[in-house]
């Protein structure tokens, strides 16, 4: 059945316009996926309600992860980039900042009790995109979209671990954390793919030097697979990763895929153009039969995503565009995907009581009666990727982008007198000696965690702070 919806779905695609009952869009006409794009942001920001009196703003409705929010607002980033439209912009600037921290590196102090590294890496890549959008900066005594996406990259670089797996960030950021002891691909990957692009942003290698380490850990433990270039989920450290998960996902997938497009980018090597290509011959795993439709293997055949992975179609599609946009090659591979994928994913925004609520499955060829953030995000994403067409690549700081950096934010050591001053060489070779720090500080650290939490940590800590003081 699903095969059969399917198809009238991809033969309705070849004559480029698609009456949904709900939403009409022409997928070869800018303003008409404009239009478009707007109803289905629109019911994005109907899960939002951090703007009215009483509300917490940054976070959305519906008892999502903390980490879903940060994502969204990545989604109405790309919105106001692709479309133009700043509707909701001053809702993204008072979100974002409202959620930093009092450290100003997404590690509020309400979420500590369930912050993972990838949940502070979504937020941080929010920051990065709005960097490389130049979207407005903000007033110069808040924090900057730059110095925050350095700051996130810092503090999950802190906390590498080479005491087991040989390495690799664990998904958890506390040892309280339920999941602690479980080191996977997303998490390793928002550092992979922000030192990617903080690279290609300020011109500084080091931030490149550490996605190669990345790499090559998730190469060696297996989680790139050597052969297949499958990207699996994660390894447990009490069997020292030896027995891996191999669950796919594609937001696992696609987080490797854009960043090796940002080192292919910056680079132009050889090597990671191979690497790019390797990973592209994996999307076959998520695209439906012979449809061209992306799904997500691992729960839609079964009906089982849970709230999190209904989203994850959302980035996958960001990133497909983000690879186009770095590696032009990819766009005859890449594009005819993503314009399938819009044309089943619109005609599912045909439910709710307002008649143009998006579905979860683009296989169904109409409202399959769920919905919520995640739906709404995975639409708009595809549907506003057809947009590409109609914009330029991420912005750098040579290029037109203008937000100011600190290199030394989220570590805690380095003290600054204008934390948030223009990304200039200064700050390159600040984010040099920072970075570089930053492999010694994450064994010392993981070498406190294992410690008695008494004297020999704090001993430890207070040579941290005074070593880094002579940096």
């Amino acid at each position: 059945m699903h095969l059969v919806a399917a198809f009238t779905v991809l033969v309705g695609a070849l004559f480029g316009a698609v009456n949904a009952n709900g939403i009409t869009v022409d997928l070869n006409d800018e303003a008409s996926i404009k239009s478009a794009a707007r109803i289905v942001a629109d019911g994005l920001m109907n899960y939002y309600h951090g703007n009215e009196s009483g509300r917490i703003p940054g976070i959305f409705d519906g008892g999502y992860y903390w980490w879903e929010s940060g994502a969204a607002w990545g989604s109405m980033l790309d919105y106001w980039f692709f479309t133009g439209d700043d509707t909701y912009s001053k809702e993204f600037t008072d979100g974002m900042l409202f959620q930093v921290g009092d450290n100003w590196d997404y590690m509020p102090s309400n979420e500590t009790l369930s912050l993972g590294n990838d949940d502070q890496g979504f937020w941080g890549i929010t920051a990065m995109m709005a960097a490389e959008r130049n979207f407005t900066n903000p007033a110069s005594d808040q924090p900057q979209w730059l110095a925050l996406a350095q700051a996130v990259f810092n503090s999950i670089a802190l906390v590498w671990d080479p005491l087991t797996c040989s390495g690799g960030v664990r998904w958890q950021k506390f040892v309280f954390n339920n999941g602690y002891d479980y080191k996977n691909s997303i998490s390793n990957g928002v550092l992979f793919q922000l030192g990617a692009r903080l690279q290609r942003y300020t011109q500084n290698e080091t931030y490149g030097q550490w996605a190669e380490k990345v790499w090559d850990w998730q190469s060696t433990i297996g989680l790139i697979d050597s052969t297949s270039s499958y990207v699996y989920d994660g390894g447990d450290v009490g069997d020292n990763c030896q027995v891996l998960n191999k669950i796919q996902w594609t937001y696992n997938m696609g987080i490797f895929m854009a960043g090796a497009a940002y080192m292919y980018n910056y680079t132009e090597s050889d090597t990671w153009k191979t690497r790019l290509d390797s990973l592209i011959t994996t999307l076959n795993v998520f695209l439906y039969s012979d449809t061209n439709i992306i799904y997500e293997p691992a729960c839609e055949p079964s009906a089982s995503c849970n709230a999190d992975q209904q989203s994850f179609k959302a980035y996958i599609s960001r990133w497909m565009g983000n690879t186009i946009q770095l590696a032009p090659y990819t766009y005859h591979t890449l594009f005819p995907i993503l314009t399938t994928s819009a044309t089943a994913a619109i005609s599912t925004c045909n439910g709710g009581l307002d008649g143009v609520t998006c579905g979860y499955s683009w296989l169904a060829g109409t409202y399959d009666g769920k919905y919520g953030l995640g739906e709404q995000m995975a639409a708009l994403e595809v549907l506003q990727s057809q947009l590409l067409p109609f914009s330029v690549a991420p912005y750098t700081n040579d290029t037109g982008g203008s937000s100011p950096g600190n290199p030394s934010a989220g570590t805690g050591l380095l003290s600054s007198e204008s934390p948030n001053q223009a990304s200039t060489k200064g700050d390159r070779a600040g984010a040099w000696i920072i970075t570089s720090l930053l492999s010694v500080i994450a064994i010392l650290t993981s070498i406190w965690m294992a410690l008695d939490g008494k004297g020999e940590a704090k001993k430890l800590q207070e040579w941290i702070r005074v070593e880094s003081n002579y940096a």
